[in-house]
């Protein structure tokens, strides 16, 4: 049983919690020497709803992913890391990056931040990192900030 992970795909949102989910996968990734794969996914509720009234709107989410991604990527690339991928895709986020993007890139770690979703969100949609934990094949670590730890307290 290995106790090193090799494949860390972590998934950023531009988020508060996507952000420190993001540094603790930069530090798990080279204490492990191991690849990290940034993963975005544009959610297809929102180019749904939005895209119907501005047909411009989706470009627009895809150069911000992408953008994203690579301001990502240079980060970890400059703390050091040698092996940093990126992938973009359309789905459900919660069910993109546990099943479809995870198949592709087979880690053996999947890091996410915790949800900020108010109650009432979280009925409706479910967490996303919830749903990570419950459906993965590899070990996930959800990361809280700071001040996510302080208020549930």
């Amino acid at each position: 049983m290995a106790l090193t992970y090799d494949r860390i795909l972590v998934a950023v949102d531009g988020s508060d919690e996507a952000e420190w989910a993001f540094k603790k996968a930069i530090g798990l990734a080279e204490r492990n020497d191991a690849s990290l794969t940034l993963v975005n996914i544009i959610d297809t509720r929102t180019l749904t709803i939005i895209g119907n009234s501005n047909p411009d709107y989706a470009e627009q989410v895809r150069k911000s992913s992408q953008e994203l991604l690579d301001g990502y990527k240079k980060q970890a690339e400059e703390a050091g890391l040698q092996h940093v991928n990126t992938v973009a895709a359309i789905g459900l986020p919660k069910i993109a990056i546990s099943r479809e993007v995870a198949k592709k890139v087979e880690p053996d770690l999947i890091v996410c931040g915790a949800t900020g979703m108010g109650p009432i969100q979280h009925f409706l949609l479910g967490s996303v990192s919830e749903h990570i934990v419950r459906t993965s094949r590899c070990d996930v670590l959800v990361v809280r900030t700071e001040e996510h730890a302080a208020a549930n307290a």
